[in-house]
């Protein structure tokens, strides 16, 4: 995450509108209906969180207007059993120096968000949240103050007071960028022993040992695993077959493939490549965003900021190494989020600061994109939830 400068502007409704999608949290039924939450900044027209209904089979979004008015709703989040969704608030609460976490209960019916209640972020500029899998905690990263939280879920979808809150220390060799630790994301690990946290400050993706009865965070051994120095690891995805973790990183413009080991919960760097392509030289312009690994495991996505890009791979089945397939334009300006529908169809790719969204298929075979003529007007997205119908 960038500094305040990035927090985005609202987010306009303009039909027919197709949105930014995740794979993260995403059920993955081969064809259905979703409603699509998508959180903003509040700054401009966006009052909150908006509810669209996607068609998997067409790829089209519905847009059925605001779905809970809230301040600054940047990140989501659905819960395991599809009855409640979270957001990070970037904002202070309660006189702390503090951002928040918003708990609500989902309608399906009419789309609509239920405010249940909110509690502090404990650390300043929450940027990323999750739910374990188990669904009885929420995983919040705080990027500015660069502090990692756990908050326990009653039955009812409400958020408890942190369980857990971890402040990360340390700085990198950016002085400008790494001056301190930023936690910029944070998840459970497929078996739910683990919590990983991707911190850009410190160049490493922290390991946890993760106890979901009790909400509690503890350093394993080892404690982390390092990207080459300066990268500046953003946000992380899982391999399917859970062996691989790719890790994209912000300032160097690359993607590191590191091999996990479930039995430790530990992470062994195995290669660093381009997101740009070789020969390139990356820019004080240049950044990287957001991560995807296919649901078929067979390629890996990564958005480039200030090229206006997606970076496309092909997984080695053997190996988990990445090959670059292609880098494909998204015919907008700082593409900082995208997303893979949940059967794998299509990426839908957003560009912050030209206020559009480009609808690309995806090619089954070879992981390519074709763009599909739909380029929408929208403020800047910057989370995108799917929540099955049926």
């Amino acid at each position: 995450m960038n500094t305040a400068s990035q927090f985005f502007s609202g987010f306009a409704l303009v039909a027919p509108l197709l949105l930014l999608a995740t794979a993260h949290g995403a059920d993955k039924a081969s064809k259905g209906e979703y409603i699509t939450y998508v959180g903003t900044y509040t700054q401009k027209s966006s009052k909150g969180i908006y509810a669209f209904r996607f068609d998997a089979t067409t790829g089209k979004l519905t847009p059925l207007g605001l779905a809970a008015e809230i301040s600054s709703p940047s990140f989501l989040a659905v819960h395991p059993n599809h009855q409640y969704l979270y957001a990070v608030n970037e904002m202070g609460v309660g006189g702390q120096q503090s951002g928040a976490v918003s708990a609500f209960s989902i309608d399906l019916k009419t789309s609509k968000l239920t405010f249940l209640n909110q509690v502090p972020s404990h650390g300043a500029g929450p940027c990323h949240l999750s739910l374990d899998k188990t669904g009885k905690n929420v995983l919040v990263a705080n990027y500015e103050s660069g502090s990692v939280a756990v908050f326990p879920v009653d039955p009812d979808g409400r958020l408890r007071d942190a369980s857990a809150a971890v402040q990360h220390k340390g700085s990198s060799v950016n002085k400008e960028r790494q001056e301190g630790p930023h936690a910029h994301c944070i998840f459970a690990s497929p078996d739910n022993r683990f919590a990983l946290a991707a911190d850009l400050g410190l160049d490493k993706v922290l390991v946890y040992r993760f106890d979901a009865a009790k909400g509690t965070l503890i350093p394993n051994n080892p404690p982390f695993g390092k990207t080459p120095p300066g990268a500046g690891p953003r946000h992380f995805a899982f391999h399917p077959n859970g062996r691989y973790v790719y890790v994209i990183n912000e300032i160097q413009c690359t993607l590191s493939t590191f091999v996990y080991d479930a039995a430790h919960g530990a992470l062994r760097l195995k290669d660093t490549v381009s997101t740009l392509g070789k020969g390139y030289t990356v820019t004080s312009n240049d950044s990287t965003a957001e991560i995807e690994v296919h649901p078929s495991g067979k390629f890996v996505y990564g958005s480039n900021r200030g090229h206006d890009s997606i970076a496309v791979f092909a997984v080695d089945p053997e190996e988990g190494t990445l090959t670059q397939v292609e880098i494909v334009s998204t015919m907008g300006k700082t593409p900082r989020g995208f997303g893979i529908d949940p059967t794998g169809s299509f990426l839908i790719a957003g560009n912050q600061n030209s206020d559009s969204l480009v609808v690309f298929r995806i090619n089954p075979d070879t992981g390519r994109l074709t763009p599909t003529g739909q380029k929408l007007e929208a403020y800047a997205p910057v989370s995108v939830e799917f929540v099955p119908v049926n």
